[in-house]
């Protein structure tokens, strides 16, 4: 079994990335609503990130009680912010917030999260059109790409179908030629699935929803769940301990998928800044 090294490789690509930098100039800005303590780890660890690759930070921050119409302001300054040239909006927001509103208000060229309708749809034609893909689902394939791990032909399970994970990686692993299920709460005999997985990507917030008796030996395992134990550690959605002793490939929690996603919205951000400016 190897570790599938997120924290590693992510470093590596924030390193690559400051050339351009430093000559593009880019700058990332954060919508950062109240203070959710997971939210703010993954803000410092993105500030920490633009730190590192010499890009511009701006941290835009509200109160839980901000309006909906305040935040989408916030949004069309930053839409028309010519300096700006990629901004997210930290989720989850609070219940009050009406967030596919507040995703349709991004504009599509700075949307680096890659959660607008517009770069979620060109990604359906083919690898060429994920200009601005999902930011997780990009750090997925950037890491099974590093280590050489084949997708074209594999059996690909996907367990969860959000917007944010599930879905789009389901079609990143299409573009690549794989043959791809998608699972979740609604599945019927989970296990019949996950059982069939050369490559198993988990993305539901359960801990050790996944277990041994759940999978092939040589599988490789993309676990993307973050949860918090009892003791206050962090695991995955994935039983890393019984799972690992079958797996050809293994994500560890943490240092798996999370810092993966930190560089791809570096990434994001580069790839952004490159097209505007061609643009203009």
């Amino acid at each position: 079994m190897k570790i599938l090294d997120g924290k590693a490789l992510s470093e590596q690509l924030i390193d690559s990335v400051k050339e351009k930098a430093s000559r593009l100039k880019p700058k990332l800005a954060v919508i950062m609503v109240g203070d959710d303590p997971a939210s703010l780890a993954y803000v410092r660890n993105k500030k920490r990130a633009c730190e590192t690759a010499g890009i511009d930070y701006e941290e835009l921050k509200f109160p839980i009680t901000v309006t909906q119409d305040e935040i989408l302001k916030s949004i069309e300054k930053l839409n028309n912010d010519s300096s700006v040239n990629g901004f997210i909006v930290q989720m989850p927001l609070p219940s009050h917030i009406y967030v596919p509103e507040v995703i349709r208000a991004i504009d599509p060229k700075k949307d680096v999260d890659g959660f607008q309708a517009y770069n979620i749809g060109k990604m359906f034609l083919s690898p060429e059109f994920e200009d601005l893909p999902p930011a997780t689902p990009l750090g997925i394939v950037k890491l099974l790409d590093h280590y050489s791990i084949p997708i074209q032909g594999q059996e690909v399970v996907v367990v969860g179908h959000s917007n944010i994970v599930g879905k789009p990686i389901s079609v990143m692993m299409l573009n690549r030629n794989a043959t791809v299920t998608t699972c979740h709460i609604h599945t019927k005999n989970l296990a019949e699935h996950t059982k069939r997985a050369d490559i198993l990507i988990v993305a539901v917030g359960k801990p050790n929803l996944i277990t041994a008796d759940m999978v092939k030996k040589g599988v490789v395992v993309v676990d993307v769940g973050i949860n918090k134990k009892a003791d206050g550690k962090l695991c995955g959605d994935v039983d890393f301990e019984g799972v690992s002793k079958k797996a050809s490939y293994i994500t560890p929690v943490p240092g798996g998928i999370g810092p993966m996603t930190v560089a791809a919205l570096i990434l994001n951000t580069i790839r952004a800044t490159e097209r505007q400016l061609s643009n203009n």
